[in-house]
């Protein structure tokens, strides 16, 4: 993404951050995601990627299923984003980054898990995020992509918010599945209906 192009992406995000939690009903946001990590098989000690974070409700999710060892490494493009994040989980076990999918501040085979929530219509090289996820996930780890919303309502959404995000299209998950295949990972499930979006994916390697 070209520098003008990641500025007027951040500047719409953080215009949106102290409206964003207005537009859900947390509580039952909650539910949706702790039923989900359970789905995921999630267990208390993992140290859990959270690319595109946004204002921490999977954050939260997360905190709440980890044990005192667990750890959340939170990343979002808005500032904005995770100033309100850390305001709803000021909690030791999150390490907070701004930044970008593609370049992600942590060393090599240090991750058990990613979650790309409500992220990956917005992220332009995708084909560079997979390969970062390959570098910084353990062997045979699993990645998700994930959406609470069917595909045709996220682009729905999208067409209608706002020039910055106006192009950001959510693919069929057969096409999501293909460019971490071609990456390397193993595809485990992949999900595209009326209620939620989600492609899971294992790393390569052997554990």
């Amino acid at each position: 993404m070209d520098s003008t192009r990641l500025e007027v992406r951040r500047a719409f995000f953080d215009g949106i951050s102290s409206k964003w939690d207005g537009w859900e009903d947390l509580a039952r946001l909650q539910q949706r995601l702790a039923a989900g990590l359970d789905e995921f098989g999630l267990e208390p000690d993992e140290t859990v990627l959270d690319v595109g974070c946004g204002t921490g409700n999977l954050t939260l999710a997360l905190t709440r299923k980890l044990s005192n060892r667990g750890r959340v490494v939170a990343l979002d493009l808005s500032p904005g984003m995770i100033e309100q994040a850390r305001r709803k989980v000021p909690d030791a076990r999150v390490a907070w980054h701004v930044g970008t999918a593609d370049s992600v501040p942590l060393p090599d085979g240090s991750a058990d898990r990613a979650i790309l929530y409500s992220v990956w219509p917005h992220l332009e090289h995708r084909e560079r995020v997979v390969a970062e996820l390959a570098r910084i996930l353990r062997p045979a780890r699993p990645a998700h992509v994930w959406h609470l919303s069917s595909r045709h309502r996220i682009n729905e959404i999208h067409a209608g918010a706002g020039e910055a995000v106006r192009h950001d299209v959510l693919p069929v998950a057969a096409e999501t599945a293909r460019v971490f295949a071609a990456a390397g990972f193993v595809v485990t499930s992949t999900v595209d209906d009326d209620d939620r979006y989600l492609v899971t994916a294992v790393s390569p390697g052997k554990e």
